[in-house]
């Protein structure tokens, strides 16, 4: 359309038109029809959903129309790895001495105090997927050591676990300047590394905290709302999606759902966390 604009302005131009009155918004219909007419759902939309992400309106009304995000086709088709217990924290090591020493986003590598990697059981059940570092963890090299991470290990507390006992990483191993999000690119050139510890440590269960890690784990466009109360699937993992610690500590009132879902996630686990230790 602006390409048009300028078109018809110089064809004006040429025409010896040197000046024009301004025009009012209700004088050109077409412009206000459209304006009003809802948005129509895009193909691409339809084939996220069929692959376990759905489109929200809020969301898809401030993006570009795009093919389905490239998470959507690899919930199925991602294999963990059948490495022995003994053999995980080096094999982990391993891929953490390749994190370090990545400059595969060039702005990250420049501004980052040091990588990010994870930090748990090798072995556990349960893994917890958050968005990318801030200037806490960026600063200690640890996931989850902020504001954000006190809240998530009174979570874990109050699931009756220890920190050590689940394993902890981010959709990004730098923290974005500003603590941004990641942007697409940036989380692509990361999920090598993502995909590696979820093969290596081979969890039963997942848990994407906040949009960012659902939308970049399983592809999936839906409001984390509209996500939250069910499993998806990673490779043999079930994925449970809900609202990032950092959310709540904008929304305490939050907190409530939160505790919903860890009591559907440990129940489906054998654990009932309303039941008297």
């Amino acid at each position: 359309m602006h390409h048009t604009v300028l078109q018809h302005l110089e064809s004006l131009r040429r025409s010896g038109v040197r000046e024009w009155k301004p025009i009012a918004a209700a004088a050109i219909p077409s412009l206000a029809v459209a304006a009003e007419e809802p948005p129509r759902a895009s193909p691409s939309a339809a084939v996220v959903s069929q692959a376990g992400g759905l489109f929200s309106t809020e969301e898809t009304s401030a993006m570009p129309k795009r093919a389905p995000h490239p998470s959507a086709a690899r919930c199925q088709e991602f294999r963990p790895l059948d490495v022995p217990a003994g053999e995980r924290p080096a094999r982990l090591a391993e891929l953490q001495a390749r994190v370090a020493t990545c400059t595969r986003c060039q702005e990250l590598a420049r501004t980052r105090t040091q990588t990010v990697f994870g930090v748990g059981n090798p072995s556990a059940r349960l893994m917890f997927i958050g968005e990318a570092p801030g200037a806490d963890e960026d600063r200690l090299g640890e996931p989850f050591v902020g504001k954000a991470g006190q809240l998530l290990n009174d979570i874990i507390k109050a699931c009756r676990l220890k920190r050590d006992d689940v394993y902890i990483c981010n959709i990004l191993r730098c923290r974005p300047p500003g603590n941004r999000l990641p942007s697409l690119h940036e989380a692509e050139n990361c999920r090598e590394f993502l995909d590696g510890q979820i093969a290596i440590v081979n969890p039963e269960y997942i848990v994407c905290w906040g949009s960012c890690a659902a939308r970049n784990l399983l592809g999936a466009e839906e409001a984390i709302s509209k996500l939250r109360g069910k499993f998806y699937s990673y490779g043999r993992a079930k994925v449970l999606c809900t609202f990032h610690p950092s959310y709540l500590l904008r929304n305490p009132a939050a907190k409530k759902d939160v505790w919903e879902d860890m009591k559907y996630l440990f129940r489906d686990m054998g654990v009932d966390l309303t039941a008297r230790s």
